[in-house]
């Protein structure tokens, strides 16, 4: 392995009787470009000597101390780095800042992006020394065998708080210490979470061995932070909004007063919180396991009631009449469908909710938090003209309200910036949009970036004055990110509303209580790992900074005249229990690696911007006999099945399926579904789950279904004989055997098992083979559309519900394209050529 004294000898020293220098000499590192602090330095050398977690708050560097890392990896090395991060725009922003930095050839420097074919992938990766990518691209390419990383002498793992769970990070990381000839990982973040387990599962699963933070209030910091004020603006709620709460309030009365009866609470009990109402839901549940009884159904469904009206009382109070208009139009429509639970019906059925919604279009009255955003922006940028402000929401509908009240504002040129999840009535922006829409922002064309949690992670505005907080959030990752936007180059402010008398205060103390236990937690992990091991920090080789001479502090910072600490390895601890899922149709949950604050309440109308992922343990498959060829289908491979087979030893081939999601032999093609996908699929005519099963059945003599997950009975309010009805028709009516597994792994252990029956004992091979039953008229029409580049399945749709019919789409001028939402010039302009072009075969 290359220590950091032999790098010494490869690369070019400054003057060492100078005791500082003003900027950073190194021989990849563009002269009198970077400023030379000795914190960066530290961290650096301590992360070059072994692999580190570092914990750096906003705005103070992160990004440099990885390229000194990646710098002299480089260049003491023959192979290539790889820097991960969770978004496209900041992998953008990332790969910006080295090729400006960075004194390799531009083209040494690529950007992977599942936009890029397959093939032009492999040839840029080939030619790359470093490579800046999404880290479920590199996953992709990881399964596909298109890559391996035995090249790869560096990774950076960026907001490495996300290293949890079933996040690709934690895949990359595993690879990367199995195939890697001489690894070395540093994961960056400025949170990496409030409980002593959870950063130890991020080191643990990066498999870093040291850890190294620094606060605001360390010496060798504090000289580089900028002042950032911050302001909490407490605002008393109109009456008129309050009146609102009075007729929801009585049915959440109701519900509760209903649950009392059936003797699942205390009688005396007049209010649960959320975290009382899961737990309850989930005892619940789990009560059915035994066997129906209606009175558990019932309350059930009592529950699923009490979170919506909680929810629309909550929105009522902090967010205004506006917001709580747009989330009754959303528990009508999941009422009216087909596929809405018994609770949204029973709720606008109910008399009272009903006089909440007449009351509510009767208003003339706003949430005064909206004309308070607009006198702090309008001020900020009447003030300061090239000033940028963030304005954070935790709800779509509300940044699409805060945007179209800004809008006509002197000075102000907002612009809304959301998640690429597409919702009802409520289109998401893809991430080329979203990459357009911050480089305008960074521009100037816009300067007022009205945003959910999208934008909380990472992004580098230096010109940002001003954040904004619609209403505060209780995660203190999400906290700290949002806050970070701010005093990056210069003092910001930031300021806070809370609607007096709401969840919005119970709110801000939840946040300023986790933000002091996380920096508690972190500086305890720092003395504890940092004490046991005592050495010499040595200097960046190149940069002419020698090491202190003293130690590395109780945090693993280097202070000159006193002795050095620096990391230990081993990490005690288990995994973090895997949390509720969020709430639909509230707040957008931040990407926060699948741990988000607010916790998703079965059957309220919406979804959470970010999905999270489960925690868990890995699961090893014990099988090592002769290698498997399993075809997987590219749809699969979120599910984490694909990725536990070929962590298994076995050739995974990702591929399009058009009949099952695994096949092990000419003969087993197996269909794989989660618990709650089963049962959407009962109750959701457009699932087609015996279409699917049909086609499994006619193409393959031996079809299997798996049922992934313990709540079959459980997680829908579905009669236990209506399921037992549908798996008796699949059993019995297409001779499909039906095969329960408790998670991803265990599917995976038996996908393997089966795989090794067909073709280790039955000596037959994997064959693809059947095509899926003809499509519909519709589906048809869609195909046409979509066969056109750059048209996807949701723009062929859009485009034939506008326009009527295939005919009509293709007579159509560029001008009548653009009228459909999402059709830009150069779609309609690629549409236009397709169809009007001469054919050159």
């Amino acid at each position: 392995m290359t220590t950091i004294s032999q790098m010494e000898t490869l690369l070019p020293q400054q003057d060492t009787d100078k005791q500082t220098t003003d900027f950073i000499t190194h021989l990849l590192i563009e002269p009198n470009a970077i400023e030379q602090r000795l914190y960066q330095l530290n961290l650096a050398a301590a992360a070059l000597k072994q692999s580190t977690l570092v914990v750096l708050p906003t705005g103070l560097g992160k990004t440099i101390v990885a390229m000194f890392v990646i710098a002299n990896r480089l260049q003491a090395m023959s192979g290539k780095v790889i820097i991960l991060s969770p978004t496209k725009p900041l992998v953008e922003q990332h790969a910006s800042f080295l090729k400006k930095f960075m004194t390799l050839p531009p083209d040494e420097i690529i950007v992977l992006t599942g936009s890029i074919p397959p093939a032009k992938r492999i040839a840029l990766w080939k030619d790359a020394r470093v490579v800046v990518s999404t880290p479920q691209v590199i996953e992709n390419d990881l399964l596909s065998h298109r890559i391996d990383l035995s090249d790869v002498i560096h990774i950076t793992f960026d907001e490495a708080h996300r290293s949890v769970g079933n996040y690709a990070y934690v895949y990359i990381a595993e690879k990367y210490q199995s195939q890697a000839k001489d690894p070395l990982v540093l994961g960056i973040t400025a949170s990496p979470g409030a409980s002593s387990e959870k950063i130890e599962e991020v080191c643990r699963n990066l498999s870093t061995s040291n850890v190294q933070v620094r606060t605001d209030d360390d010496p060798d910091v504090k000289p580089y932070v900028h002042y950032r004020d911050l302001e909490w603006r407490h605002i008393s709620v109109p009456v008129e909004i309050k009146g609102l709460k009075d007729s929801m309030q009585r049915v959440l009365d109701n519900r509760v007063e209903q649950l009392a009866k059936l003797d699942f609470i205390d009688p005396n009990r007049k209010y649960l919180n959320k975290r009382e109402l899961l737990d309850l839901q989930s005892r619940l549940q789990s009560g059915l396991r035994s066997g129906p009884d209606q009175r558990v159904f019932k309350a059930i469904s009592l529950v699923a009631e009490i979170l919506k009206v909680s929810h629309a009382i909550e929105i009522t109070e902090t967010q205004g009449p506006e917001a709580l208009a747009k989330y009754f139009e959303r528990l009508e429509h999941e009422a009216g469908s087909k596929s809405g639970s018994k609770a949204s019906r029973r709720l606008v059925e109910d008399v009272h909710m009903r006089q909440a919604m007449y009351a509510l279009k009767e208003l003339d009255v706003t949430h005064p938090k909206l004309e308070i955003v607009k006198d702090i922006v309008s001020g900020q940028l009447r003030n300061n003209p090239d000033s940028r402000v963030i304005i954070f929401t935790n709800y779509r509908d509300m940044s699409e309200l805060v945007t179209k009240n800004l809008e006509g504002v002197d000075n102000v040129r907002p612009v809304r910036f959301v998640g690429q999840a597409s919702k009802y009535k409520d289109t998401g922006l893809t991430q080329k949009q979203q990459v357009e829409i911050l480089d305008k922002f960074r521009s100037g064309e816009y300067n007022a970036l009205v945003a959910t949690s999208v934008a909380e992670e990472g992004l580098d505005i230096p010109a940002t004055d001003l954040v904004l907080f619609y209403e505060p959030v209780p995660s203190e990752i999400r906290s700290i990110q949002r806050k970070g936007r701010t005093g990056r180059s210069h003092a910001g402010k930031v300021v806070v509303l809370v609607a007096k008398g709401t969840k919005d205060e119970a709110y801000y103390w939840s946040s300023r209580r986790k933000e002091k236990t996380m920096n508690s937690k972190i500086r305890q992990l720092g003395d504890t790992r940092n004490a046991q091991s005592l050495g010499e920090t040595p200097g960046i080789p190149g940069t002419g900074m020698p090491g202190a001479p003293g130690t590395l502090g109780t945090l693993g910072t280097v202070l000159p005249g006193t002795s050095e600490q620096s990391g230990i390895t081993g990490l005690p601890g288990t995994p973090e229990k895997p949390e509720n899922p969020g709430i639909p149709g509230i707040p957008e949950q931040s990407g926060m690696t699948g741990i988000p604050e607010q916790s998703e309440m079965l059957g309220v109308p919406g979804t959470p911007e970010e999905p999270a992922e489960k925690a868990g343990q890995k699961q090893l498959l014990d099988y090592s006999g002769e290698k498997l060829q399993i075809y997987v289908d590219r749809r699969e491979i979120r599910s984490g099945v694909a990725r536990a087979l070929e962590s298994a030893g076995n050739d995974v081939i990702l591929t399009t399926l058009e009949v099952g999601d695994y096949i092990v032999s000419d003969r087993v093609a197996i269909e794989r579904k989660t618990d709650m996908d089963f049962l959407d699929s009962i109750i959701d005519k457009d699932r087609n789950i015996f279409g699917q099963l049909s086609d499994l059945a006619r193409t393959y003599d031996r079809p299997v279904l798996i049922i992934e997950g313990d709540n079959l009975y459980t997680a829908r309010q579905i009669h236990p004989n209506a399921i037992r009805g549908v798996l008796a028709s699949i059993a019995t009516g297409f001779g499909i055997p039906i095969i329960s597994t408790r998670d991803a792994e265990d599917t995976a252990a038996l996908i393997q098992v089966i795989a090794k029956r067909e073709q280790v004992d039955e000596k037959r091979t994997p064959s693809l083979h059947g095509r899926k039953t003809a499509m519909t008229l519709s589906e048809q029409q869609e195909y046409i559309i979509s066969s056109i580049s750059n048209i996807g399945p949701v723009a062929a749709r859009k485009l034939l519900q506008h326009f009527g019919s295939v005919e009509s789409v293709m007579r159509a001028g560029p001008d009548e394209l653009m009228e459909v939402e999402s059709i830009g010039p150069k779609t309609a302009q690629r549409i236009r050529e397709v169809v009007g072009s001469v054919y050159k075969g």
